[in-house]
């Protein structure tokens, strides 16, 4: 099901659901320059949608969501955001943030902090933002594309995207997932696309304090966001479980989606 609720700032805020009502609800925040379709693999397993509400939002200025020309640069906006995803889920949620959307959870948690949230999962993601940030440091893929895929001539951003998404797995997947990716990416205002990168912003206090269990899934052939950015969110949240994937890119919900799915659910009923 489709369906919408209204963020900061009267922004509509696209949302795909799945799943039963009154049972717990798990939200997914996917990463840059991307949509909630990245998760469909987990909607529409049955595993996970017979036991689970299944919430999956679209970022300001992706996908389904409005993209009004302000405001990304503000953890405040891409909190009140989340938080209004959290008022249609409800309580309790377990929050799964991918790449950017590990960075969203944590201007969540600077807001409000943690107390109307189940547990928190972090898949390929980003903690931080911005110059020598260690909870923020990409991989060779982000740093090669960058800044051509943020370029508003579609002859420099478009051959990049392209290559950006063919890196984003580590080894070849499907050509229907591929330009999934890509469509997805294109579909994403340039303007969006850049603006989503104009931040500077540390995250060690939040992640300090974050008191709800906590799973960190990465991949270790991840060549988009560095596996040392999840050792990072490791080493400062008190309890961290992490999960290496060998042989695993940036899509560990798609590369492996049943070994994902499992670790998911093994997660939830802890």
């Amino acid at each position: 099901m489709k369906t919408e609720v209204v963020g900061y700032g009267g922004t509509r805020i696209g949302l795909w659901v799945e799943g039963a009502e009154n049972t717990r609800p798990i939200v997914f925040v996917h990463g840059w320059a991307q949509s909630a379709r990245a998760w469909a693999p987990q909607l529409a397993d049955p595993a996970l949608s017979e036991r689970f509400r299944l919430v999956a939002m679209d970022l300001r200025g992706h996908g389904d969501s409005e993209a009004p020309s302000a405001g990304y640069d503000d953890p405040r906006v891409w909190a009140e955001d989340l938080a209004s995803v959290l008022d249609f889920a409800g309580e309790n949620a377990i929050v799964v943030g991918w790449s950017y959307g590990g960075l969203v959870i944590t201007d969540y948690l600077r807001v409000h902090g943690s107390t109307r949230l189940g547990g928190v999962v972090l898949v390929g993601a980003i903690t931080e933002i911005g110059k020598n940030r260690p909870g923020g440091k990409v991989g060779p893929a982000m740093r090669e594309a960058i800044p051509a895929v943020l370029s508003d001539d579609p002859a420099v951003a478009i051959p990049a995207l392209v290559r950006f998404s063919q890196r984003m797995t580590a080894s070849p997947v499907s050509g229907t997932l591929t330009q999934g990716l890509l469509g997805a990416s294109l579909a994403t205002p340039p303007s969006v696309r850049s603006a989503l990168f104009r931040r500077d912003i540390g995250s060690e206090d939040v992640l300090r304090d974050l008191d709800k269990p906590t799973l960190i899934v990465h991949g270790l052939a991840d060549a988009v966001i560095d596996p040392t950015s999840a050792e990072y969110a490791a080493g400062k949240i008190p309890g961290a479980v992490v999960r290496w994937l060998p042989e695993v890119g940036h899509l560990p919900f798609a590369e492996v989606a049943e070994e994902f799915g499992g670790l998911l659910r093994g997660f939830a009923d802890q």
